[in-house]
């Protein structure tokens, strides 16, 4: 890909398995940092309690212009801490949302926020709205996004209370609003970005990883069955091999935390080789095309037309 990598963590262990392939030693650095954040850890007190930690040296280097992107698999509570009281807010973003890129029928959809915030606001809802907006043209080359409110229902007026609240925000914002929409619309690609608090976003994240797992093992049962359904497999081995891509998780890169000052993806716990370079791909085009300066542009634009009002 072209890319220059720090790895921070320890620094022996890194060396010791670095020992273990060719590769052109001036596009990987080693920064060493000792401490380790679990997943069992309070984030934001381990951090504190840590500064020697992997999340907290990164991020430090992310502030200070040292790395262009960071990406971690560990903690998704101490990357969110981080970015948070280390990296910081862009000014006017109330609460940064972590995104997740899921899979649909007519393509991937941008879930957020998927478990940052599980208390909001209609103000954070029309944030992650411009952010996502902002993420899926960027990055997904999708021209005018088209996005939609979590509800129990498409009707206007339908949803609780922080729906109902949001929904009038968002029909007059700069934005491609389709409406509410319903859980089954995320997996058949109505919209383009699903907007909700954290808390509905992370049951959705999870259901539908869920589905997707019982999904692949449901049709690895049917063909293995027995002789016949094995032969049959033969004959649309290439089609579910397509629907099988189409839903991994790892083609699409790791979560990005939007609104952040810089580019931050968060990737699965699980990820393997193909799914860690997906995901310094798509730090690399978020650098690229500049998704951290877009928003900022996006919050002056929408701050000079509140005024204008």
């Amino acid at each position: 890909l072209g890319a220059e990598i720090i790895l921070v963590g320890q620094e022996k262990a890194a060396q010791t398995e670095l020992l273990k392939y060719t590769y052109p030693e001036e596009k990987i650095e080693i920064v060493n940092a000792d401490e380790v954040i679990t997943n069992y850890e309070e984030p934001a007190k381990a951090l504190r309690k840590k500064p020697n930690s992997s999340i907290a040296v990164a991020a430090s280097l992310l502030k200070e212009g040292k790395g262009d992107a960071l990406l971690s698999m560990g903690s998704t509570g101490a990357l969110l801490s981080a970015g948070l009281l280390i990296i910081g807010r862009i000014r006017g973003i109330l609460r940064p949302a972590l995104g997740a890129v899921l899979p649909s029928e007519r393509g991937p959809v941008l879930l957020l926020d998927a478990g940052a915030n599980t208390k909001c606001k209609s103000e954070n809802i029309l944030q992650f709205a411009l952010m996502g907006s902002i993420y899926m043209k960027k990055i997904m080359s999708v021209e005018n996004p088209l996005v939609g409110l979590m509800s129990n229902g498409e009707e206007e007026g339908k949803g609780d209370e922080l729906t109902k609240l949001s929904y009038p925000i968002l029909k007059e914002a700069m934005i491609n609003f389709k409406g509410n929409i319903e859980g089954r619309d995320v997996m058949l690609g109505t919209v383009d970005v699903v907007v909700c608090d954290g808390f509905v976003g992370n049951v959705i994240l999870k259901t539908v990883e869920g589905m997707g797992s019982f999904v692949g093992r449901a049709i690895k049962g049917i063909f293995k069955k027995n002789i016949i359904t094995k032969i049959g497999a033969l004959f649309v081995l290439a089609g579910i091999n397509k629907f099988k891509a189409s839903m991994d998780y790892r083609e699409y890169g790791g979560a990005p935390l939007l609104g952040v000052q810089g580019t931050v993806i968060k990737g699965h716990g699980s990820s393997d080789a193909k799914a860690v370079y997906s995901a310094i791909k798509q730090a690399i085009k978020a650098v690229k095309t500049d998704v951290t300066g877009e928003i900022k542009r996006s919050l002056q634009k929408a701050e000079i037309n509140e005024e204008e009002e």
